[in-house]
């Protein structure tokens, strides 16, 4: 498994069209990171915000090299369904809980598993570098590059899926176990293995319906504990994690799932 960061040539910008335009769907935290790389390499931003109309950007931006959609996961799929169909051949996506069956209408999307960190007001914070695969992989990594964020491209979509599920089980766990024992992942791990384990093979669980395949769940529990080395002080319990825990209840009810250790978790969550 690939695992050391992304080094892009200093003197060949990646460049797979002629475009040197950029639109921006959603301005938040990790898409000002993205657009000041961009800014950097010389691209030029057009943000589209809450209250645009969609159609009149894309008629005015017919070719971009990129569309990124860095909206958070509850509306990504409103702004996939509304994309003009012009830009479904260019998109980014950084979603957390992202999943393969999250774009299935999109054409051959560019998707980058975020790894940093970034607070307002705050340089952004690398836990490990950000995997990354798709046409404009190499693009985003030189865009990453302009601020010292770390990535690595992937061979092809089953690393992808692979990373998109350690992403997921490492949120996951973190959060939902975070319930019930606050801290930080090192403690998590060191204080409470049985428990956050007990958790984790559950998440991993309802990945395995989600994805509709068989999943390693050692590899995938030694690759969230490399992202726990990353960064140990980071805290379990984001203020998410009541919403993933009843998003993840609900997708194991579709599944027809009994996940034990998450239901108990539930009346920690609406206490």
């Amino acid at each position: 498994m690939m695992r050391g960061p992304y080094r892009s040539p200093r003197s060949k910008p990646s460049m797979s069209d002629n475009s040197k335009e950029i639109v921006l769907v959603g301005i938040g935290e990790i898409g000002g990171v993205l657009a000041k790389g961009f800014l950097r390499l010389g691209y030029t931003i057009h943000p589209v915000i809450r209250g645009m109309r969609i159609e009149e950007k894309a008629a005015q931006i017919p070719d971009p090299a990129l569309v990124i959609v860095a909206v958070g996961e509850a509306d990504l799929p409103t702004v996939l369904a509304n994309l003009p169909d012009t830009w479904r051949s260019r998109i980014g996506l950084l979603q957390n809980e992202l999943l393969p069956e999250d774009w299935r209408e999109t054409d051959n999307p560019t998707v980058i598993s975020i790894w940093f960190e970034k607070k307002p007001g705050m340089d952004p914070k690398v836990i490990i570098p950000s995997p990354v695969f798709g046409p404009q992989s190499a693009l985003i990594g030189e865009a990453l590059q302009q601020v010292n964020i770390p990535t690595k491209v992937l061979a092809d979509e089953a690393q992808l899926l692979f990373e998109l599920v350690t992403k997921n089980l490492y949120i996951l766990t973190t959060n939902l176990a975070g319930l019930k024992t606050g801290g930080n992942v090192a403690e998590l791990w060191k204080n409470h293995q049985s428990f956050a384990e007990s958790v984790a093979r559950e998440v991993i669980q309802l990945q395995q319906a989600l994805t509709g395949q068989p999943l390693d769940a050692k590899a995938l529990i030694d690759a969230m504990l490399e992202a726990f080395d990353g960064d140990p002080q980071h805290k379990c319990m984001g203020r998410s994690a009541p919403a993933r825990l009843e998003r993840a209840l609900a997708h194991a009810r579709q599944h027809g799932l009994t996940l034990p250790q998450l239901l108990n978790l539930q009346t920690l969550a609406t206490a």
